[in-house]
């Protein structure tokens, strides 16, 4: 049993100049940013570009950590934040506004210049304690340079866009919004996903801006949901990842957020499950950097130091400008989740002190920057007492960030909520340790303290699935043990490489998750699988010149590889190498959870990118003048080929699947088989047809015989449950379930023999 997906909270107490080698966003390496403009008015240009349509000015050079760039976009940032009279402003930059270029693969630089923090270091603080919870941006911090003259230090803050979606939602074209109004917020321009009756989607435009190229109409039905239709909800809304966001906004005293008077900054993106993901951003005025909690549509009142410390966790409950928070707060087992995230938080970081470890290490990092700083809005002396102090900020009080959490503690464990006794979870085991694809398996879990009726079990089968909830017994029939022993067990089939589980279990007052973390983290359950051997596994096709072909999870079109499995068995590629080079047969390694199914087919995209948890990317590309590609295990190739020129979007394939020649194929039969009646196995003479294909909604199967069964297989290898409708002659299958995609259906007939077809989903 394995845990995944956690995040350390320890770093290293020492401090550096950024260099090429290291991750730009690496939390304890300072980078060096430089910009150049020939323009000498190139302040008064951005002040005039940030007050007209905020539009970029573009920059001759720039330089990062040594690495130059030329003709960059820049512009000034924020609301607060920003001001004409500053000398230190907020900066966006966009490395592709005018030239294709790009650091480590990220095109934009966000840069927040600490206004209304003395600390410095609250939203670099704030990111790395979120990130242990939901999916964030990464942030550190970065020394700018103009013309040559040091501007000051900064919190340099991954920018939330299609590549930070098609890393953590693995897509990136889906429904993508802003959370911000358009215009300057107030306490009536909240962007709260409030539904607004009768209106059309211009009634929402100074609420949020659409980041992708259509969806509307699928906010509105959020909006709606959200206001009045509770019910439906949980399938089009990650509410685990709300409840994460709301715990923490409420527990760090995070005002300038969704709890918030403005009910603002975060993001919603929909996923390939059809659900909206919140993500939060701009946390410069996290831990009580924001005093405007707002009440009823209208109430812009401070409040005190005192007040931030004593927030209670039922904040707007019951308000209807703050629907979000009523759809949690007003359901008793969401409540029960929340205050249990709530709960976690607070001990992990601010019981424990774990987040003073953190913030004194990060003020050391840049105690020499901020030294030499001439333009923070704070002293210096400010700033070393920023973790204890109380400093008047205008007209209200930031408070020292340990001054805040550590009264802020004692008062969330006085109060009634988390006191509460909750359930204890303890003894999860399997009662097979690898089981194999396809096999049934028991888990059981010891729960005290929760309602027999209360006990959960969460799993996915992918990082691309939502958890699943299914209840656990404890009633002696479900391999238990004996009746109301609390001893609980659930019965599971194991159907792909791996399993993500995690328990949750509850009381009449309280409710408890096991791991503490879930959804964000989760315990894993590994299938046993045989590992390939010498021609089990094969080259099968590959494309090296893709221009308008496929395209990844990050929306680009790439070379891709595919392999097949000529066998009936799943197998392992761990310990398989790819490679492209003769001298280096050991280039790219599996993964060892890479797995390809009976008669299936993996896709490697070969585009020097990192591997995604549910998408393999190799270290190397494909020439498209000629190049030499093999599969190889230790000290033998497998399967090999040297190719000459290749022609635009045309592939190279074997036919039949895993025996057959490569040849040029007709078209391009990514992850399916690239003979439309024959694979590596054994073909009936049954004629099959599946229509319409592509599809969009359904697709039938035509054939002289009933007598076949069907699988339905994504790019990953996992099956994808179809239902269908039958009349005479044909079988209609229900896709309602399938995204946008292509698909391999395998058609098993009763001598089980097989065919392999594809089918293409487009979702409209």
């Amino acid at each position: 049993m394995l845990l995944k997906k956690f995040f350390p909270v320890l770093f290293l107490v020492f401090s550096f100049q950024g260099n090429s080698q290291s991750s730009f966003y690496q939390l304890d390496v300072v980078q060096k940013i430089e910009l150049f403009f020939s323009q000498p008015n190139w302040d008064y240009q951005l002040d005039t570009s940030k007050i007209g349509l905020e539009g970029y000015v573009m920059a001759d050079s720039m330089r990062i950590n040594g690495v130059l760039f030329d003709s960059i976009g820049v512009k000034y940032k924020g609301n607060s934040s920003y001001n004409s009279t500053y000398d230190k402003n907020p900066l966006h930059i966009a490395l592709d506004e005018y030239k294709s270029q790009n650091y480590q693969g990220y095109k934009d630089v966000k840069l927040g210049n600490g206004y209304g923090d003395p600390s410095m270091i609250r939203e670099v603080l704030s990111y790395s304690i979120l990130g242990n919870y939901m999916d964030c941006p990464k942030a550190n911090f970065a020394q700018v340079y103009i013309n040559g003259i040091y501007n000051g230090i900064y919190s340099n803050d991954e920018g939330i866009n299609k590549k930070f979606c098609a890393e953590h939602f693995y897509s990136s074209t889906n429904t993508f919004v802003k959370c911000n109004p358009t215009v300057n917020p107030s306490p009536t321009t909240k962007s709260n996903l409030k539904y607004i009756p009768s209106a059309d989607s211009t009634g929402y435009y100074n609420f949020y801006e659409m980041k992708s190229t259509s969806g509307w109409s699928e906010l509105i039905d959020l909006c709606n949901d959200v206001t009045n239709s509770n019910s439906t909800l949980a399938d089009k809304l990650d509410l685990d990842r709300v409840i994460w966001m709301l715990a923490f906004n409420n527990v760090l005293v995070n005002l300038d957020s969704y709890s918030g008077v403005f009910a603002q900054n975060y993001y919603l993106y929909k996923d390939n499950t059809a659900r909206f993901n919140p993500i939060i951003w701009d946390l410069n005025m996290s831990l009580g950097g924001f005093p405007y909690l707002g009440s009823g549509a209208t109430s812009m009142n401070s409040l005190s130091v005192t007040n931030m410390q004593q927030l209670i966790p039922s904040i707007h409950a019951g308000d209807p400008n703050w629907p979000l928070m009523n759809v949690i707060l007003n359901n008793a087992r969401y409540k029960k989740m929340y205050i249990a995230h709530m709960k976690t938080i607070t001990e992990e970081f601010f019981a424990s002190n774990e987040y003073v470890n953190e913030a004194n290490i990060l003020q050391n990092i840049i105690d020499t920057a901020v030294q030499i700083d001439t333009n923070t809005f704070f002293s210096y002396n400010q700033f070393q007492n920023g973790l204890s102090l109380n400093i008047v900020n205008g007209s209200y009080t930031v408070p020292g960030i340990s001054n805040l959490m550590d009264a802020r503690v004692n008062y969330l464990n006085a109060t009634a909520e988390f006191n509460y006794l909750a359930p204890t979870i303890s003894a999860i085991q399997s009662d097979v340790l690898n089981p194999t694809i396809n096999s049934s398996f028991i888990m059981n879990a010891t729960v005290t303290n929760a309602l027999t009726n209360a006990v959960f079990f969460g799993y996915r089968t992918s990082f691309q699935q939502k958890f699943i909830k299914i209840q656990m017994y404890d009633d002696g029939l479900h391999s238990d043990g004996a009746a109301n022993d609390n001893v609980y067990g659930v019965s599971l089939t194991m159907l792909s490489s791996e399993m993500q589980y995690y328990i949750y279990a509850e009381n009449n007052e309280a409710g408890k998750f096991s791991l503490q973390r879930a959804e964000h983290t989760y315990y894993t359950i590994t299938a046993n699988v045989q590992t390939a051997t010498i021609g089990q596994i094969v080259l099968n096709e590959f494309l090296a010149s893709n221009q308008t072909d496929t395209i990844d999870h990050a929306n680009q079109y790439d070379d891709w590889i595919e392999l097949y499995n000529t066998t009936n068995t799943p197998l392992s590629l761990s310990g398989l190498y790819l490679t492209d080079d003769t001298l280096d047969l050991y280039k790219y390694v599996f993964p060892s959870t890479a797995i390809i199914p009976a008669y299936s087919h993996l896709i490697i995209w070969a585009d020097q990118e990192n591997s995604t948890t549910d998408e393999l990317h190799c270290n190397f590309k494909l020439s498209a003048a000629g190049d030499f590609l093999a599969l190889v295990g230790q000290n033998t190739i497998y399967d090999s080929i040297r190719f000459s020129i290749q022609n635009i979007d045309v592939s190279v394939g074997r036919c039949p699947d895993g025996i057959g020649n490569f040849v040029p194929q007709d078209f391009t039969t990514f992850n399916a088989s690239n003979c439309v009646l024959a694979s590596v196995n054994s073909l009936t003479q049954t004629d099959f047809q599946l229509f319409p294909n592509p599809t969009s909604s359904n697709f039938k199967i035509a054939s002289s015989s009933f007598d076949y069964s069907i699988k339905v297989l994504n790019q990953f290898g996992e099956e994808i449950n179809v239902e269908y409708n039958e009349s005479t002659g044909e079988r209609i299958y229900q896709i309602n379930n399938l995204n946008s995609g292509i698909y391999t259906v395998q058609i098993q007939i009763k001598n089980e023999q097989i065919q392999v077809k594809k089918l293409v989903v487009i979702r409209e």
